[in-house]
């Protein structure tokens, strides 16, 4: 079995909405980011690449490359489930924790859950999401942005 973490943030800009887990959530605001900068897949992506020892999102789609700007993240996700299964691994479950005051994130967890899970491969019960502000503390707090830290476990998959 192999375990890993991930964190990110990102700050809010100008935009109407602002992505997460790959779903559009509105909002006053985007995120500004060289990508779409969706701060749940970027923490899954992490917490995947750790489990496997092969480094961060920032290792595999650097912010300096001009080719990831604005890409889509679940492309970043399917890089490391691919990795995953290369490395002859299944997802055991994700769990991830969204931080930020706004938007609320509860209309759209069972959006965002479903489509993790089919981005993975994985059942809808093996991805949970919560979601918690820092009690109008820090940057989320004083609504400058967004965080989410996710752990995934992973399992070797054995030939029968």
């Amino acid at each position: 079995m192999r375990i890993g973490q991930g964190f990110d943030v990102h700050a809010f800009g100008e935009g109407e909405f602002i992505t997460l887990g790959g779903i559009q959530v509105p909002h006053d605001r985007g995120f500004v980011a060289h990508s779409d900068g969706d701060v749940l897949i970027h923490a899954i992506c992490d917490a995947l690449l750790g489990a496997l020892a092969l480094g961060d999102i920032g290792v595999h789609f650097p912010p300096t490359d001009d080719q990831w700007r604005n890409c889509d993240s679940r492309f970043f996700l399917e890089h490391c489930h691919q990795l995953i299964q290369e490395q002859g691994y299944l997802i055991g479950n994700i769990d991830c924790t969204v931080i930020g005051e706004q938007p609320k994130i509860k209309p759209y967890s069972q959006a965002i859950r479903e489509n993790l899970s089919l981005i993975l491969n994985i059942s809808i019960d093996q991805v949970s999401l919560k979601a918690t502000t820092t009690e109008q503390l820090g940057f989320t707090g004083r609504r400058e942005g967004m965080a989410a830290m996710a752990i995934c476990l992973l399992m070797k998959k054995y030939e029968q």
